[in-house]
């Protein structure tokens, strides 16, 4: 098992009862891991299936009800910088808790019945993603320098495991406790706060954060980020597969009922598209952190979700089960390959973190218009066709991005 590199460095192994010791606070570095990861998305894809729930009950208008799902987005996209620079400044643990605990105050704001509330509450839920989002894969990258692949893999299913049970389960669970949308969005604040108190554990058993060492190799600027083309386009691909799938989460459903599906089994093909995340996401890292060259893999994740849209803009319901598993597969490796690459193109722990922050700020950003621009085209069409070839076109120019950020070269630091 991969021991913890601070522990390692500041407490080097006399007698077995260290190494006992280093070998526990490991495992506790994976359930920091994945609890962290099981918030990440969950608060997020829980808001689809209820939102004609929360649009009658608040009355909310067509842009108010898209807000929710934008507003996360809008912090990720200009948050993200800001966290890369400042987790150097205060470490790891201690905005990991910062980001944990903005998230459980937003949570229960959302719920709590009013539009100020909703709105402010998804303001903190994007904050507190927005850290786990960036300062996660350095984590990753420090907690387990030799098993990089594989705890990224452990991230992203945990991560897309809970997403999908939010999204088939939301509406079943506001039934279940009896508060409708407000307990189907609120009940997630129990992770929150487990994964509260297993960063304050885990920080216990460190005598310094494991981002001190490379805090003083390193500048905390990202500046010279800007000037990589590497970096860009490390970016811009992170940024179009999350248009693709943000664009998809908030709309498919409504493009399903036009299609002729009952709304109550909408929620069940996004929970379908999760489901079919969770094995590539698994095996996709340790196969891509095996392998000098990603590039085939970038270009099988074009692929996909090309033939995903396209199936479900020509056969409809006909072809909707292939089209959801096909996504899901193509999404999910996408998204395990943008975090990987926060980490491979990285010579350091302190570059990891600051590659993460340029690319969910500006990936992020890209990401915020997809659901905008999907639904104005539908407007303006009055069909869902120029929605699609909006994604079909989004994903030539990720094809782009995914070749040259897969080439085996290191973004420079400065």
């Amino acid at each position: 098992m991969c021991l913890c590199t601070a522990d390692v460095y500041h407490y080097p192994m006399k007698n077995n009862m260290q190494k006992s010791n280093s070998v526990s606070w490991s495992w506790l570095s994976v359930l920091v891991v994945v609890l962290v990861s099981t918030n990440l998305r969950s608060p997020i894809t829980a808001v689809g299936p209820v939102l004609g729930q929360i649009s009658a009950d608040l009355t909310l208008n067509s842009f108010q009800s898209s807000l929710l799902t934008a507003i996360p987005l809008f912090m990720f996209a200009s948050c993200s910088v800001a966290v890369s620079r400042y987790s150097h400044e205060q470490g790891m643990h201690r905005f990991l808790l910062f980001g944990l605990l903005l998230l459980s105050l937003g949570i229960i704001m959302r719920v709590w019945g009013t539009i100020s509330s909703l709105f402010l509450g998804s303001v903190f839920i994007g904050l507190g993603i927005c850290v786990g989002n960036v300062v996660a894969p350095g984590y990753i990258k420090t907690s387990f320098p030799d098993r990089i692949g594989l705890m990224t893999g452990v991230f992203a299913v945990a991560m897309n495991l809970t997403a999908a049970f939010a999204s088939g389960f939301s509406l079943r669970v506001g039934e279940w406790t009896g508060f409708g949308w407000q307990g189907s969005l609120g009940v997630w604040v129990v992770l929150a706060l487990l994964s509260i108190l297993a960063v304050i554990w885990d920080q216990a058993g460190v005598s310094c954060d494991l981002i001190v060492g490379e805090q003083k190799r390193m500048q905390t600027g990202v500046g010279h980020l800007f000037r990589s083309t590497l970096a860009w386009y490390i970016s811009i691909f992170m940024g179009i597969q999350s248009l693709v799938y943000y664009s998809l989460i908030s709309w498919l459903p409504k493009v399903l009922v036009d299609y002729g599906m009952a709304v109550q089994d909408t929620g069940w093909i996004l929970f379908i598209i999760q489901i079919a995340m969770i094995p590539i996401m698994f095996v996709g890292p340790i196969i891509a952190h095996r392998m000098k060259d990603q590039r085939p893999m970038a270009i099988a994740v074009a692929i996909g979700m090309l033939g995903s849209i396209m199936l479900f803009l020509w056969y409809g319901l006909e072809g909707i089960y292939v089209a959801a598993i096909l996504l899901g597969l193509s999404n999910g490796l996408s998204f395990s390959l943008s975090i990987l690459f926060f980490t491979l193109r990285a010579k350091s722990t302190a570059n990891a973190i600051k590659i993460s922050g340029m690319a969910q700020s500006i990936g992020y950003l890209i990401a915020a218009f997809g659901p905008p621009i999907f639904g104005r085209l539908h407007e303006i069409d009055g069909t869902w066709h120029l929605s699609f070839y909006f994604l079909g076109g989004s994903i030539i120019l990720l094809l782009v991005a995914g070749i040259k950020a897969g080439a085996p070269k290191f973004v420079e630091e400065s």
